[in-house]
């Protein structure tokens, strides 16, 4: 029970939901895995040199001539001049002035400010301190978009002089993922009631020469922010955007004697890198410095185009997930491993293909993640169900047919289980009925020994069985010393007459082989009569829900059995039907016996046997004899009994013998029929009294 629920198409279909909830569920793995996926995309975009950003390293060599870092800020305001001399356009310190200078230079170093666009920055923290962040003036178009940004309890800001005389204060406030990696930043904070841009917009409204922001939210939240003078920046409903880290920007130590003509016309952005100073923050493309990670994103909007992820991008990678299963679930079983793997592999190709030419050439991002390994589970799991069906199915066959079909059959059925058709079919098949005779003196032979007459039975049986096999033949059952099989199902075999009659000569062949086997050992020949019929009939599983065997059943099923009967009193080894007739008469030599009423029938039947043709010499002979045969039932079935006397007796002998018995029976129904006042109209229809 539990493997046919495991293995069932309804458990692939609860398999497809369930990794439809859960993609809709959105747990962390889940999201995490999408995010991996999302930085793997980014890798494959080719870098771009930036024309408009140039770092500034504060690293070993600067606090090796300076001294240790928090410097005095006369050096901050030095360096800041130098920019300007060299002709820099705006300078960006992501550092927080939040202490007035030690050393008195505050006064210098807000001197500097008016050279050269300086923003500094202010930092979003968690504890609620610094209400007095600088702000700056914003346009809000729609809802409010207060509900929809990332909260801090506070904010750690510059002191008035610094933030008065610079060019813009930017709020520093990142929003790492589930993962910690840093893929997404604010461009608003909202601290303490107030909102604020973060130091990148900051930048950006610097350069534009605006006083202020637009922000723009829908009923699903923020959708974009825009400094007038620069393109709209698309950002999620949290006001957030995803850097692209496929910027490489020069690099100078601030000491360097190469800054001038490095950071002429260039934005520079400051930032530590010294050993124990600097922040690396973990981001898709591996750690990188506080500053380096400031120049993506303001390189970001600066270049327009930002990474954009669809509303609705969540619901279309479901549903394809999802019509996707739903026709693996359909396709699978219904073909083979040839038809349904490339349609996997293409599926996986166009979802992975897709994902990477929209984010390398249009800047979207869509998951290829869970997509792919949805379908992947959903696939393996309908090969196995399909695989796993499979083979019960052929260890099915192999139990049902294994003892009544050849091995070769029975391969062939495992092989297209489709040949096999289950239940009750109608369907001309040929059917044969074997029994023993002189059964009785075998058994007198061993008298009480009955494993001796098991085992005798046992030898013949097995002979017999083996030529069934051999000609394709279902052998259905055995009935004490009686045999019946059948051919034309499970497997279809238009030569199935054919085959049947070649098998009743073969087993004949193989009783003359056994009995001398067993004469030399004392026992007693078996006797065999062998009736074959070929009519339409149902075949399938027949039985109880218990128990069940594959057979056939109608009347043309008893009529073989009836033939074979007919076999003892008629004096032949082989009865067969007419439609058996008609189908080898041109492969076997075949003679009408009669035209018969067998017991429990109204209607005449005509029957015929099979003999043996030693050669093609005795070939000839028997055809002429045939003749003579023909003429003598002729003359018996128009009651002309003298002439039908006189054939008769001219036939002795003939066919090698083979049908002296029979005439000798003849001889004794015609007298019979003389004496039984037949009418002029009489339909020749002998009336069997016995099986």
């Amino acid at each position: 029970m539990i493997k046919k629920m495991f293995t069932s198409k309804y458990a692939v279909f609860l398999l497809l939901l369930l990794l439809t909830l859960v993609r809709f569920a959105d747990p962390e793995p889940i999201e995490i895995l999408r995010l991996k996926g999302f930085d793997f995309i980014q890798k494959l975009e080719p870098s771009k040199v930036s024309e408009e950003i140039v770092l500034v390293d504060i690293g070993e060599p600067s606090i090796g001539r300076y001294g240790q870092w928090p410097w005095p800020r006369a050096v901050m305001a030095s360096m800041i001049n130098k920019f300007a001399d060299a002709g820099a356009t705006t300078v960006v310190l992501p550092i927080v002035f939040s202490e007035p200078d030690r050393q008195g230079g505050d006064d210098q170093l807000a001197k500097s400010f008016d050279r050269i666009p300086v923003i500094i920055a202010q930092a979003a923290t968690v504890q609620a301190f610094k209400p007095d962040a600088v702000r700056r003036g914003i346009s809000a178009v729609g809802a409010d978009p207060k509900p929809w940004l990332f909260e801090w309890q506070g904010a750690a800001s510059p002191i008035s002089k610094l933030a008065e005389s610079a060019a813009g204060v930017g709020m520093v406030a990142t929003a790492p993922e589930l993962d910690g990696v840093l893929r997404r930043v604010p461009m608003l904070a909202y601290v303490q009631g107030s909102i604020y841009p973060t130091l990148s917009l900051e930048v950006l409204r610097v350069l534009g020469g605006d006083i202020s922001y637009q922000v723009k939210t829908g009923d699903a939240g923020v959708q974009a922010v825009r400094i007038p003078k620069f393109a709209t920046i698309d950002t999620d409903n949290h006001a957030r955007i995803w850097i692209k880290y496929n910027n490489k920007f020069q690099k100078v130590e601030s000491i360097d004697n190469r800054l001038a003509e490095t950071v002429k016309d260039k934005i520079v952005i400051v930032g530590l890198t010294a050993a124990g100073l600097n922040t690396v923050l973990a981001t898709p493309v591996g750690g990188r410095e506080v500053h380096d990670v400031q120049a993506q994103i303001l390189q970001t909007q600066i270049n327009g185009n930002t990474i954009k992820r669809i509303d609705w991008a969540d619901l279309a990678e479901l549903m394809l997930m999802f019509v996707f299963g739903l026709s693996l679930i359909f396709l699978v079983p219904r073909t083979n491993l040839a038809t349904t793997l490339p349609v996997y592999i293409g599926y996986i190709i166009l979802v992975n293909v897709f994902s990477g030419i929209s984010y390398v050439y249009y800047d979207y991002l869509w998951d290829s993640t869970w997509p792919t390994i949805a379908g992947t589970l959903v696939f393996m799991y309908c090969l196995f169900n399909k695989y796993a069906l499979e083979l019960a199915l052929k260890l099915q066959i192999k139990k049902q047919f294994g003892t009544y079909l050849s091995p070769a059959l029975v391969a062939k059925l495992q092989k297209n289980p489709e040949l096999l058709q289950l239940g009750g079919d109608s369907k001309v098949l040929s059917i044969m009925f074997t029994d023993v005779r002189g059964f009785t003196s075998i058994s007198e032979h061993y008298g009480k020994d009955v494993q001796g007459l098991t085992k005798i039975m046992n030898r013949y049986m097995t002979a017999m069985t083996a030529k069934i096999l051999e000609n394709e033949g279902t052998l259905d059952k055995y009935i004490g010393d009686a045999q019946m099989a059948f051919w034309n199902a499970p497997l279809d075999d238009p030569d199935h007459a054919k085959h049947a009659v070649k098998t009743a000569l073969e087993m004949m062949g193989s009783l003359d082989a056994f009995n001398a086997e067993i004469v030399a050992e004392g026992v007693p020949a078996f006797g065999m009569g062998l009736g074959i019929n070929t009519a339409e009939v149902v075949v399938g599983n027949m039985g109880s829900s218990q128990r069940f065997d594959y057979t056939c059943l109608g009347d043309g099923v008893n009529l073989a059995s009836r033939l074979e009967g007919q076999s003892k009193p008629y004096g032949v080894r082989i009865v067969i039907g007419s439609l058996t007739n008609d189908m080898v008469k041109d492969d076997y030599f075949t003679l009408e016996l009669d035209c018969i009423a067998v017991k429990g029938k109204k209607e005449g039947v005509n029957i015929f046997t099979v003999l043996t043709v030693p050669d093609a010499a005795a070939g000839a002979e028997y055809l002429l004899s045939r003749n003579t045969h023909e003429e003598m039932l002729s003359a018996y079935r128009a009651q002309n009994w003298i002439k039908a006397v006189k054939l008769v007796n001219e036939l002795k002998g003939d066919f090698d013998g083979q049908m002296d018995h029979y005439y000798d029976l003849w001889l004794e129904r015609i007298e019979e029929m003389k004496h039984a006042k037949l009418p002029k109209d009489w339909d020749s229809v002998y009336r069997a009294t016995s099986k």
